[in-house]
């Protein structure tokens, strides 16, 4: 999705165009004059790539892929448009040797499970100590079996990927997993019968056994894809989370206020939480300053830094004499 400043004008992602057009019907209603909120809709290669290419644009924000942000970013390089980009992630949760589990593990599969994993800040992967190794996996496992997934019915857990391409994609990593040694827990595979027969639904999937260097760690599968691996010590922990190219969020489990401390500063993303799930859970809501290190991106959204970085700063200097 892009934004940016015309008068207001945001090119919905083409997949999902509804809640964009829904937010434009509510400003109308509110009594938002005509004109100051502008919903574009299209495919993003004629509709969303007209919008950086405009000279009259002051301002862009970009949510998507890095190889679409870095086409907004030189489309907007043309016109020297100030950008915001926040390009996804492959955030850690780390489980340390006293996190207490009973509050991890529903708050891990929440973080893998909400929209079908289709979350920029999804926790897609699990760093445990090689002695909670064990308990964690078979606790996860054992949420994953009841989760229930399904269409139009407020008391399921997840819903269906949003359309045959990224159902597509998700499958492909589910193999290539397999592929690179990887074991399957739970999951791993398209969901078929009733009422799944005619929708994107993939099974929640747990991957064991996973190693650092493996593409289901490294790259953004944007899907209900869960890896977990292991660790023996801090420094181990922390090289593991900062070794890809993302940078988004970052969860710890710890009862030890110092160590979360002292690990926040050490982990490069842009939002960590501790003992909750960082945007989207309590830190989300209370509109924190949410972006990325790395390839997630620059700038913040929400929060003050959010607001700074919509103004431009200028300097009158005046002699009254």
């Amino acid at each position: 999705m892009c934004s940016a400043i015309a008068m207001d004008a945001v090119a919905a992602g083409e997949g999902a165009p509804l809640t964009a057009l829904y937010l434009a019907r509510l400003a109308q209603e509110a009594g938002i004059p005509p004109g100051v909120l502008n919903v574009v809709t299209g495919c993003g290669a004629e509709a969303g790539a007209a919008l950086p290419a405009h000279p009259g644009i002051r301002k862009m924000t970009f949510t998507g892929s890095p190889p679409t942000g870095t086409a907004v970013m030189e489309a907007c390089a043309r016109n020297l448009t100030p950008l915001q980009l926040e390009l996804g992630g492959k955030s850690p949760q780390i489980v340390l040797l006293d996190a207490d589990l009973t509050k991890a593990v529903p708050a891990i599969v929440r973080s893998i499970v909400m929209n079908s994993g289709q979350v920029c800040a999804a926790g897609s992967r699990v760093l445990v100590h090689s002695s909670l190794h064990d308990r964690l996996v078979s606790e996860v496992a054992d949420a994953f079996r009841v989760v229930r997934v399904g269409l139009w019915d407020q008391s399921v857990d997840m819903g269906p990927l949003i359309n045959a391409r990224q159902e597509k994609r998700v499958l492909d990593y589910l193999a290539i997993g397999r592929e690179e040694g990887a074991e399957v827990v739970v999951g791993g595979g398209k969901l078929t019968g009733e009422p799944y027969d005619g929708g994107y639904f993939v099974a929640p999937t747990l991957f064991d056994r996973v190693t650092p260097g493996m593409r289901i760690t490294q790259e953004e599968i944007f899907g209900p894809v869960l890896s977990v691996l292991t660790y023996e010590d801090e420094e181990e922990a922390v090289a593991i989370a900062n070794g890809t190219r993302y940078g988004l969020t970052a969860t710890l489990w710890t009862q030890d206020v110092g160590r979360a401390v002292r690990l926040a500063r050490r982990v490069q993303a842009g939002q960590v939480a501790v003992n909750t799930l960082g945007d989207g859970g309590p830190a989300g809501a209370i509109g924190a300053p949410f972006g990325g290190y790395k390839h997630s991106g620059f700038g913040r959204s929400m929060g003050p830094d959010y607001l700074e970085d919509w103004t431009q700063v200028k300097t009158v200097v005046i002699n009254a004499a």
